[in-house]
């Protein structure tokens, strides 16, 4: 495995992230003959991996990047988000790239051209299991899972290996069946220490639930499979937290406004698992996880912004009532 040549940060990461890496082409516009698009880098590793390092965590990303001069600029903004590339493997091959229009009311127009794309090769030899038996917590997605056979089997080892895991099911019709993609969650599941799934769409899909069932439905029927907490996003609701036999609402937060809702949810689980590992309590994470998420949508693309700690906790004392804004 070949590192980056960005200098190597000492001690083990506290949150490790892999998957693929994609070129974003982004427009404000449809995308049509003549639509200015605006070039960035994302995917939902290096979202969720920006958000960790935002939240104040020493966070590292695991990922296949072509050695090109693209690639040099993906890695240049990876170290730009806080992100450590030491175990970024440069390879031969294409770029993953996507193309979006994205319109304030968050509906969202995707054209992805990944097939056989380098970062698809993730394999388990692309690990380092010293860093991931040692990393606070390791996180993955059902992207990763779904864009080949060695990227789920890297998912496993990762999960297998990992003190921690985390898992954001992140189902994806294009990329994979929801029948298939459940089955990764029952996999992955038993392994992991909090799964992230959204409602209503992605839960209704996997679980096969009914039209008529509730969020906490949903939730009843995600706690059997074996995680050790559930933390079920719910869009500008905010989340549902079970675990140890009890659910608690975790209120969202309103967003000042809303530019493009991209990454969202990737923003919350990196928030989650950078606050997780620093030692919060789920209860804790999950709050400021769905506030940073809040503030998110404010930029264009997945990275567009991706709000501070100082940003994210000042959001959250002045949402809160006077009498709590002095507590420590």
């Amino acid at each position: 495995m070949s590192a980056s040549p960005a200098a190597r940060t000492t001690g083990a990461p506290e949150v490790v992230v892999l998957g693929e890496v994609l070129v974003e082409l982004s427009s404000r516009e449809p995308l049509r003959d003549g639509a200015t698009l605006r070039l960035g880098f994302s995917g939902d590793c290096l979202n969720v991996a920006a958000a960790a390092a935002a939240a104040g965590a020493h966070t590292a990303l695991v990922a296949r990047v072509p050695d090109d001069d693209l690639g040099d600029e993906l890695l240049e903004r990876v170290v730009a988000l806080g992100v450590d590339p030491t175990w970024v493997v440069r390879t031969p091959g294409q770029h993953g790239l996507y193309l979006t229009h994205a319109d304030p009311e968050g509906e969202r127009q995707f054209t992805y051209v990944r097939r056989g794309s380098a970062g698809s090769g993730l394999a388990p030899d692309d690990l380092d299991d010293t860093v991931l038996a040692a990393a606070g917590v390791v996180v993955a997605s059902g992207i990763a899972c779904a864009i080949s056979e060695s990227g789920a089997d890297a998912v496993l080892h990762a999960a297998r290996l990992s003190r921690r895991f985390v898992y954001d099911p992140n189902f994806r019709p294009r990329l994979t069946t929801a029948s298939l993609a459940a089955d990764q969650l029952r996999r992955l599941a038993p392994l992991a220490e909090v799964i992230t799934p959204s409602w209503p769409g992605e839960t209704v899909q996997l679980l096969g639930l009914d039209p008529g069932a509730t969020a906490h439905d949903a939730v009843a029927a995600l706690a059997p499979l074996g995680a050790g907490s559930v933390v079920m996003t719910c869009g500008p609701r905010g989340a549902l937290v079970a675990t140890g036999g009890r659910v608690e609402e975790i209120a969202g937060f309103p967003a000042p406004s809303v530019v493009d809702q991209t990454g969202a949810g990737d923003c919350l689980t990196g928030t989650l698992a950078g606050r997780l590992a620093l030692g919060d309590c789920l209860t804790d994470a999950v709050r400021l996880a769905t506030t940073a998420a809040a503030l998110s949508v404010q930029g264009q693309g997945g990275t567009g912004h991706v709000p501070t700690l100082t940003e994210t906790q000042r959001a959250m004392a002045g949402f809160r009532p006077a009498e709590e804004m002095s507590t420590p």
